[in-house]
């Protein structure tokens, strides 16, 4: 398995997921994991012991983009606070079903479990277990016919959040088999419409950087449809 790497230093190392690959295992399946690259590429030296390192933070399988590993204890101490503290800012491009009449705000609904579906996450008043606060910014770049291209930086970091919190203001992610159950595929793709474009983050030696993963090709063709973005995004 190979995987891009966009960022790399002595602490960090930070890689392109593709959308199908999980972040980890799951304990279920045998399948290969991003977790599994990092391992082995990056092996545990001088110890026996097993080192809290490895990823900080996850992407859905179904979501590509940025992916962030620690290499050693203290960095991985060190940016599983920076998540916590949301001193990360995360940058996603969501292509979604209709257009928004606002075309910039902040989606601000709290998020438990469904109550009808264990896999599934609620952003509904009634959602089972304890309601957790969730806070999603959007802006809206682009449109084509009855669908659109955002921008979505989620502030908190829940399971599912920017999926839920599209689908609650009723503008679900295309090709979101889970929220957007039975709805057809559009713009060209054929995975789910969502990308973790960017990373702001702090870094354990110092200062900050901001790693970019590039659109990927499956998601060229959707992209295209919005040639403002297109440009902007280098794919034309």
């Amino acid at each position: 398995m190979a995987l891009p790497i966009l960022y790399e230093d002595a602490d960090v190392v930070a890689v392109a997921k593709p959308a199908g690959l999980i972040t980890h295992t799951d304990g279920r399946t045998e399948e290969p994991t991003a977790e599994d690259w990092f391992l082995e590429h990056y092996p545990e030296k001088g110890t026996s012991e097993p080192l809290q390192r490895g990823y900080v933070h996850r992407l859905d399988r179904d979501t590509s983009g940025v992916l962030v590993f620690a290499k050693n204890p203290a960095a991985y101490e060190f940016l599983r606070k920076a998540f916590h503290d949301r001193e990360v800012h995360k940058s996603y491009l969501a292509f979604v079903y209709g257009t928004l009449k606002e075309k910039k705000g902040v989606i601000d609904f709290d998020i438990g479990r469904s109550r009808k579906d264990f896999r599934l996450r609620s952003a509904q008043p009634k959602a089972k277990g304890r309601l957790r606060e969730a806070l999603t910014r959007f802006v809206v770049l682009g449109e084509a016919g009855p669908f659109s291209l955002l921008s979505v930086s989620p502030e908190t970091g829940r399971t599912h959040q920017i999926r839920v919190h599209l689908k609650a203001i009723h503008h679900p992610i295309i090709g979101d088999v889970l929220y957007a159950p039975g709805k057809e595929l559009a713009l060209g793709l054929t995975r789910l419409g969502l990308h973790a474009y960017s990373l702001d983050l702090p870094l354990p030696s110092g200062g900050r950087t901001i790693i970019i993963a590039p659109i990927p090709t499956d998601l060229a063709p959707a992209i295209r449809h919005f040639p403002q973005a297109a440009q902007e995004f280098a794919l034309e």
